[in-house]
């Protein structure tokens, strides 16, 4: 595959430029400063939206300590990604870039299966790749201490 990389633990998170659910372009630099965990997902996908209960826990218990999580669909279609969102009661930014596997984040990125996530930290350093569960919510309380 033409352009695929893989981003790798240790390295500047790759800037995201993509539109949110209002249609906004969100900025992943925007969020600098902060712990952020982005989250590729799609409406069609089973295990992604068994995760988002997790993930709507961890953003509840830890937002105010510094914590935003950056959903990025790669539902080619908005009306799906949108009930999805709002079904699922994903209260965190949302961003879809619709080309699902063609997705220009997904190339940057090098998902190549979802949910895939990166854990970032204040200073814009991938720290974690696809953790889960208690591994997950460890890592989070350490990087909101630093």
């Amino acid at each position: 595959m033409t352009g695929f990389t893989q981003v790798r633990i240790g390295q500047p998170a790759p800037e995201i430029s993509l539109p949110d659910k209002d249609g906004r372009v969100f900025h992943l630099s925007d969020v600098k400063g902060k712990v952020v965990l982005v989250d590729f997902w799609a409406s069609w996908c089973e295990p992604c939206r068994r995760n988002n209960p997790h993930l709507a826990r961890l953003y509840k218990k830890y937002k105010t300590a510094g914590l935003e999580i950056i959903g990025i669909s790669i539902d080619s279609k908005e009306i799906d990604w949108m009930e999805a969102v709002h079904h699922d009661k994903l209260g965190w930014t949302q961003v879809n870039d619709n080309k699902g596997w063609e997705s220009s984040t997904t190339l940057l990125y090098g998902v190549n299966a979802i949910p895939a996530s990166y854990l970032i930290d204040k200073e814009g350093i991938v720290q974690k790749i696809d953790l889960t569960g208690w591994a997950l919510e460890v890592e989070i309380k350490t990087l909101l201490k630093k």
